[in-house]
């Protein structure tokens, strides 16, 4: 990659990429992937499901360059894409965990019996702790949890969120306080 390239205002780049330039929107793709791969992250608590649902971003934001207006952030547009996907999953996901349900509890004993032992140290501590924290994040509902991601994790100020989502401000405060308030019930038996 040239330095030339690396350096260019992201509207430049759009316009390239719209062209065909891949050099040009893999300085895109470099510029974004850290927040896309976090803001996936937040959103479905997998490392594994966030670097597949961010790369799946990518190339469909690839795929659909030409719809992107280049005086508009592209961050913004890409985040809309990021959240589609991860929105899209989670719902598949509740869809194959009800048919997991369905199938019976002895797949879940099968699972188990199949489960490595782990050192029952500090590590499962944390592992624990990590595990309810994700599951209290999950548990939210999906527009709070969106709110607490693109704050928490991504460290995104209100006026910056209420923009990526189209939102008033004091929408995006009150459902940053409801989802706090959730998690701290959810654990406050650790606080």
């Amino acid at each position: 990659m040239t330095t030339a390239l690396a350096e260019a205002s992201e509207r430049d780049l759009v316009v390239r990429a719209q062209r065909g330039d891949r050099r040009a929107f893999g300085v895109l793709v470099t510029r974004y992937m850290r927040r896309a791969y976090y803001v996936a992250l937040g959103l479905v608590g997998s490392h594994d499901d966030a670097l597949d649902l961010s790369q799946e971003a990518f190339a469909r934001a690839f795929r659909a360059r030409a719809s992107l207006d280049p005086d508009r952030p592209f961050y913004a547009w890409l985040y809309q894409i990021v959240r589609r996907l991860c929105f899209n999953h989670l719902r598949d996901r509740k869809v194959r965990a009800r048919r997991l349900q369905e199938a019976g509890p002895w797949l879940v004993s099968q699972a188990a019996v199949g489960a490595k032992a782990s050192d029952p140290g500090l590590s499962a501590e944390r592992s624990e702790l990590r595990g309810r924290l994700q599951s209290a994040i999950e548990a939210l509902p999906e527009r709070e949890r969106e709110v607490l991601v693109l704050k928490e994790f991504e460290g995104l100020r209100y006026r910056e969120i209420a923009e990526l989502l189209g939102i008033p401000i004091g929408t995006v405060m009150s459902r940053l306080y409801a989802a706090r308030r959730d998690l701290a019930r959810s654990l406050e038996d650790l606080l």
